[in-house]
C-alpha cells in the first residue's frame, strides 16, 4: 500500500520556533525563571495554534472504517461509486478487510466477485437472463475490487476479472458490442463500439471516454441508451487509464484524435455527426477535442471538466488533499495517470503542464459545447466551467447545479442515472439532429 504523504508544514516554523526556544532558554540561564514559564507555556500555545492554522486545510484519508461505512451508504443511496452495488456484497467484503492494504481489500471483493461467477457460467445454458444478472453483479463486484486504480497485483487481479465479467455480460447484448483494436505507436486502442439495430445507411455517433477511476465498460453500459434514437457509440478509456496505451501527458490527446480517424473509416458512421462525451478527466480530454477537433466533431459534452484552477497547487494541497467527496486516495488515483509522477511534489509539476490556460487553448473556437458542473464540486473548482463557458467563439449550453457537487450529483435529486437521462441523452440527440430521426 503507498504511504501517505506526510503532511505539508512551512519550513519557516522550525526556524520561527528555534530562535524563540533559544531567547526563552537564554532568559532561564539569566535567572528570570518565572518569566521565562510563562513565556514558554505562551510560546508553546502559539506554535500549537499555528501549526493548527497552517495545516488547518489538510485533511487525512478516511480510515478503513470509515471508507466501509461510507460505501455502504453509498451503495444504499445509488451513489459514486456505489452506483449499482448490492450493499449485501460490500458487507461481505467488507467483513474480511481489516486494514487499509490494497491486496487485502481486491482479494476480499474478488472472493465475493466469483461467487457470481461461478453462478452466472452454471446458468448460461438454462437460465440465460439469470446468469445475465449475475454477470452484470461479479462485474461491479470485480470493479470495486481494483477501485480506484488498479494500483496492486491483487487490484490488477480484480480489474482482469472485471473485463472477464463484463465481457461475459455483454454477450447477452442485442444488438451485439463489437471489441475494436485501434492501431496507435506500435500498440493499440481498446475500444466498445456498437451500431443501432436495423440502421439503414450511416448513423449519427459518440465517442465516450471515461473519468479518472471509472472505465470503457461503465460508459460502454450507459451509453446503450442512445441506440433506441438511431446512434452508435465507441467507449475508450481516457489516457493513462483502464487499458489505453500511453499515459496522461500534455500531448496525449494524440490518442484520442486517433479514434477519431478511426470513426472516420467505418462506413456504418455518418461523419457529419460525430459527438465526443467526456466526463471529469475524459471531460478535460473532451474540452481539447472541442477545440483541436472541432472541425471533425459535431458537438462535445462535458461533465466537470478540469480547465486551470483545478491543476493550481493551493487547490490540490487544500482540496484535493484527503478529500472527502471522493471514496479514497484521490491523489495516489491521479498520480498513476502519469509517467513518473510518484508524489505530490512531482503531481504539482505535472499539473502545471496541464492547464489548458498554460497551454494556449482557452479561448480558440470550439465545438458548441454541454458543460455539466456543480457548484459545491470539491474536486474540480466551478471557476473551471465558468471560465470554458465565458471563453471561446459560439455559444455554449451550461448545466450548473447550484447545490450539485462533482459532476453536478446531488444526492437524492440529481444522481447520475437521472442526469443521464433527463439531461445527457436528450441533449446529445438533439445535437446530433437524431431527435427528428427517431420520431
Amino acid at each position: 500500500m503507498r504511504r501517505q504523504t506526510p503532511a505539508r508544514i512551512n519550513p519557516n516554523i522550525n526556524l520561527q520556533i528555534s530562535k524563540t526556544v533559544m531567547g526563552v532558554l537564554q532568559m532561564q540561564s539569566n535567572g528570570n525563571c518565572s518569566i521565562a514559564v510563562l513565556r514558554l507555556a505562551a510560546l508553546l500555545f502559539s506554535v500549537s495554534l499555528f501549526v493548527s492554522v497552517s495545516l488547518g486545510q489538510i485533511r487525512p484519508e478516511r480510515t478503513i472504517e470509515e471508507i466501509k461505512t461510507e460505501a455502504i451508504s453509498r451503495a444504499e443511496n445509488g451513489q459514486y461509486p456505489c452506483i449499482g452495488q448490492n450493499p449485501e456484497d460490500l458487507k461481505e467484503a467488507f467483513a474480511s478487510i481489516k486494514t487499509r492494504d490494497r491486496d487485502e481489500w481486491a482479494a476480499a471483493f474478488i472472493a465475493v466477485g466469483d461467487k457470481w461467477m461461478a453462478e452466472g457460467k452454471s446458468l448460461e445454458k438454462t437460465d440465460p437472463a439469470k446468469a445475465n444478472v449475475d454477470y452484470i453483479r461479479a462485474w461491479r463486484v470485480y470493479s470495486f475490487g481494483r477501485w480506484p486504480v488498479p494500483s496492486s497485483p491483487g487490484k490488477q487481479r480484480a480489474y482482469e476479472k472485471a473485463l472477464e465479467a463484463f465481457r461475459a455480460h455483454t454477450k447477452f447484448w442485442d444488438p451485439p458490442m463489437e471489441i475494436v483494436h485501434i492501431p496507435f505507436e506500435g500498440k493499440d486502442i481498446t475500444g466498445y463500439l456498437r451500431l443501432p439495430k436495423n440502421a439503414s445507411g450511416p448513423v449519427p455517433f459518440v465517442i465516450a471516454v471515461n473519468g479518472l477511476d471509472s472505465r470503457k465498460e461503465d460508459l460502454a453500459e450507459s451509453f446503450s441508451a442512445v441506440l433506441p434514437f438511431g446512434i452508435g457509440y465507441i467507449a475508450v478509456d481516457g489516457p493513462g487509464t483502464g487499458q489505453a496505451p500511453i499515459k496522461a501527458s500534455p500531448t496525449a490527446d494524440r490518442m484520442l484524435s486517433a479514434v477519431i480517424d478511426y470513426v472516420y473509416t467505418r462506413p456504418e458512421v455518418d461523419k457529419t455527426k460525430v459527438e465526443f462525451h467526456g466526463v471529469s478527466w475524459g471531460a478535460y480530454w473532451g474540452t481539447k477535442m472541442a477545440i483541436l477537433e472541432k472541425n471533425r466533431l459535431k458537438a462535445v459534452s462535458v461533465q466537470s471538466p478540469p480547465i486551470h484552477d483545478m491543476f493550481q497547487k493551493e487547490f490540490v494541497l487544500n482540496s484535493l488533499q484527503g478529500n472527502r467527496e471522493y471514496l479514497f486516495d484521490q491523489l495516489p488515483a491521479m498520480m498513476s495517470i502519469f509517467d513518473n509522477v510518484n508524489n505530490l511534489d512531482e503531481l504539482i509539476v505535472m499539473f502545471s503542464k496541464m492547464s489548458l490556460v498554460t497551454q494556449g487553448l482557452i479561448g480558440k473556437p470550439t465545438a458548441p459545447m454541454l458543460i455539466m458542473s456543480g457548484v459545491l464540486d470539491t474536486q474540480v473548482p466551478i471557476s473551471d466551467t465558468y471560465r470554458l463557458l465565458s471563453a471561446g467563439d459560439v455559444p455554449k449550453t451550461g448545466w450548473i447545479n447550484p447545490h450539485g457537487g462533482h459532476l453536478g450529483r446531488q444526492k437524492g435529486v440529481w444522481p447520475d442515472p437521472v442526469m443521464f437521462r433527463e439531461v445527457i441523452i436528450p441533449w446529445i440527440v438533439h445535437a446530433l439532429g437524431a431527435d427528428s430521426q427517431s420520431k
